[in-house]
Order: C-alpha cells, then sequence, then structure tokens
C-alpha cells in the first residue's frame, strides 16, 4: 500500500512540474571563455558581485584570468574562499553577511558542486531573508527570485551549473539535506576546459562518474521527459567516450571539453527527472563520513542498479547502446548486465575502488534510515527499497561481512 501511494505522490509531483519555468542556463561555451564573463555581468547591469569558491582554487591561482576581466570591465567584487568540501549552514551565512554587508548586486559560484551549492544557499536567504536554509529544505519553498546567479564549474561532474537543487550539511547533527526550487538556477553557466586541465587524474575520476551517476539514475527512472531523456543518452554516450581520455590525458582540451557538456547535460537531466538511492546513500555516506560525493556515487551505481533486477533491465539495455558497448544479439538482460559490468569496469581503470573501508558497521543503520527519508516517497526509482534492501546495498559496498539478523 505504502508504494502505491509513493507511486501517486511522484506522478502527481511529475504533473505539477510540467506547470514550473525551466529555463535553462545561458551558456558560454569553448576555451578562454571565463574571460567573457565580466562583460555579460557589466551589461546585465551589475557593477559588484560576491565572488564564492574555495581555498584550494585560490592557490591553485585558477580564478586570475576572472579577476582580471572583472577589473577590466569595471565591476566590483568580493571573495568568499571558505567553502567547505560538503558547504555548511555555517558557511551560507558567512557568505550572506559578506554580501549584504559589501552591497553586492550578483553572485559567481567559481568551483565545483560545493561553491555552487553555497552560492545558491545565499541566493535562497537573500530571496527569502526571513527564512533559514532549513526551513527551504525540500521542494519549491524558495518561490522568489534570487540575485543573479553566474556558475563557472571547474570539475565536469556535479552538474550544478544546470540545477535548481543545492546540497548543504548540518555539522551538527552529521546530516545533509537539499534545498531545491527553479528560482535557484543559474543564469549562466560557463563551460570552459582551460579551467579543469589541472585537475587531479582522481578528482577527475570520480566526478566524471559522478556525472555518470545523475545522467544513469535520471534516464532509467519513472519521471522522465522527452528531453530528460535525450540529455540524459547524451551524457551517457559523451563520458564513455571522453572520461578515460580525460583522466590519463589531463590537458586534452576536447575531452575536458566533452565531459563538462556531459555533466551540464546530466544536470539538466537530473534536475527535472530526479536521482535514486546511489543519491540518497551518497549524501547520507557525505554527513556522517564526509566522503566525497563523487566517490560515493562511482561505488554505489553499479550495486545499486543492479539491486534494481529486471525493473530497470529495458532502461538499462538502452544506455548500453547509448555508450557504444558491444551488445550484438544479447538480450534486454544481458545488455543490461553488460553496461552495469562496463560501470564496473569504468571505476577499476579509473583507479576507483569497489569498497569503502570507511564504513561502520553500527552506523549502517543510521545511513540506510537516512537515504530511505531523503528517497520517500519523492525519487521515482524503477524498485522502491526498504531500509532494509539499503542495508544489504550499503554492506556491498563495505568491507563487512554481513551478520543474519
Amino acid at each position: 500500500m505504502k508504494k502505491i501511494l509513493f507511486r501517486v505522490i511522484q506522478k502527481i509531483l511529475f504533473l505539477g512540474s510540467l506547470l514550473l519555468p525551466w529555463k535553462e542556463p545561458a551558456l558560454l561555451i569553448d576555451k578562454g571563455s571565463i574571460k567573457g564573463l565580466a562583460e555579460i555581468i557589466r551589461k546585465d547591469g551589475f557593477s559588484s558581485c560576491l565572488i564564492v569558491t574555495d581555498k584550494i582554487l585560490m592557490k591553485l591561482n585558477l580564478l586570475r584570468p576572472l579577476f582580471d576581466s572583472l577589473d577590466r570591465e569595471g565591476v566590483k567584487y568580493e571573495l568568499y574562499d571558505e567553502t567547505l568540501a560538503n558547504p555548511t549552514l555555517e558557511n551560507v551565512e558567512e557568505a550572506l553577511r559578506l554580501y549584504t554587508e559589501k552591497g553586492c548586486q550578483a553572485i559567481i559560484a567559481f568551483g565545483g558542486g560545493s561553491p555552487m551549492d553555497c552560492a545558491k544557499g545565499v541566493g535562497a536567504r537573500i530571496a527569502r531573508p526571513k527564512k533559514k536554509i532549513e526551513d527551504m529544505r525540500g521542494y519549491i519553498k524558495v518561490m522568489k527570485k534570487p540575485p543573479a546567479l553566474y556558475a563557472v564549474p571547474t570539475t565536469a561532474g556535479t552538474g550544478s551549473e544546470a540545477t535548481i537543487t543545492a546540497v548543504f550539511t548540518n555539522v551538527k547533527t552529521h546530516e545533509k539535506f537539499a534545498v531545491s526550487d527553479p528560482y535557484l538556477r543559474p543564469k549562466y553557466a560557463v563551460l570552459d576546459p582551460e579551467l579543469t586541465v589541472s585537475l587531479p587524474p582522481h578528482i577527475t575520476s570520480i566526478t566524471g562518474m559522478d556525472a555518470l551517476t545523475h545522467a544513469v539514475e535520471a534516464y532509467i527512472g519513472h519521471s522522465n521527459t522527452k528531453s530528460t531523456k535525450e540529455y540524459a543518452l547524451k551524457a551517457v554516450k559523451l563520458i564513455f567516450e571522453n572520461i578515460e581520455k580525460a583522466y590519463e590525458e589531463g590537458e586534452d582540451i576536447t575531452a575536458r571539453q566533452n565531459m563538462l557538456v556531459a555533466s551540464y547535460l546530466a544536470g539538466l537531466a537530473f534536475t527535472r527527472a530526479y536521482i535514486g538511492y546511489a543519491h540518497a546513500i551518497a549524501h547520507s555516506l557525505g554527513g556522517i563520513y564526509k566522503t566525497p560525493h563523487g566517490l560515493a556515487n562511482a561505488v554505489l551505481l553499479p550495486e545499486v542498479i543492479e539491486f534494481y533486477g529486471k525493473t530497470a533491465h529495458k532502461k538499462l539495455a538502452q544506455l548500453a547502446d547509448a555508450a557504444g558497448l558491444d551488445t550484438g544479439r544479447k538480450t534486454v538482460g544481458e545488455k543490461a548486465q553488460l553496461f552495469i559490468d562496463s560501470v564496473r569496469g569504468l571505476n577499476e581503470r579509473l583507479n576507483i575502488s569497489s569498497k569503502l573501508d570507511i564504513i561502520k558497521r553500527e552506523d549502517i543503520p543510521l545511513i540506510a534510515k537516512r537515504a530511505y527519508k531523503e528517497a520517500s516517497p519523492t525519487y521515482p526509482v524503477p524498485r522502491i527499497l526498504k531500509t532494509e534492501e539499503l542495508e544489504d546495498i550499503i554492506y556491498r559496498i563495505s568491507s563487512l561481512p554481513k551478520i543474519d539478523k
């Protein structure tokens, strides 16, 4: 009965989503395109902005082209570079104070998913000054236009430059939660491959697999539109064709550009078609252990889609075709398994472990409980799982033998 109720709720949400404003970000795509952002900001009528980033990117000096172009265009900027890997509620409040005190008019998010989520949080707080981030947890609770947000991804993975969602960590409870609202979607996205060429191979691999997880979970769910299917299929194709080259030859501009486009397309897909249990468990792992989100998704993806069984076979078989795998005369089930095995093979070739040794046995019920709470009833997954089944998946990616109760 509960599963039927969940499906009804998911159908209502899907039909309601057709009425929402889904305007996609305008794009700047090409090598060196970051240098053109300041002119756009000036022409949009803004003379000052807040840049949200992190310490690592500052040390890498990746923001210099942006700083220089803002100076040339006469656009003043304030810098917040304290964003943590899993942005906290405190990060949002600190950046918000800087924005307010300095009289900023727009926001630039520069970095991976963490700076973008932090920047979206700032925008949400400005739009709804009487609400805390916790009060906007869930879906469509901002419902008011925030300051213009310009997103500059430096990894090809999160797709945050295309999405309506931001994820935050409560450091007191070690819980991660999401705020989703169409008003949080960036106005512009800058896809400049030069900003990703210095990424270490390990970051390239796990962020790329994060993008693959977005595309796969969006495609196999029950809330797709014609466009989200097309976005997801194109993203899977681009990732299978380019991720290993980007990993092995980091300065290959074409591979880097294609991975940025794939990440963006996957973001467009999952922001409308939702995600699944891989993300739900990954968020819980991130909240408890600070596990990098892309790493958790990479490890979880093959286990989760295999656990779905026949309910996902048809769409996984279609993904096998999109990925360019040699499906030959295989049956639907065989093609689905080929895709699952190929994801495992990608992880292996990208030196991503199949296990997360950090998982503790006593934490598994809590991890599963939080993942179930996140996914239920809204994630339109191929098969609705119980907390006990989520525990089974978590055991599969841990180094712990499962003990029968």
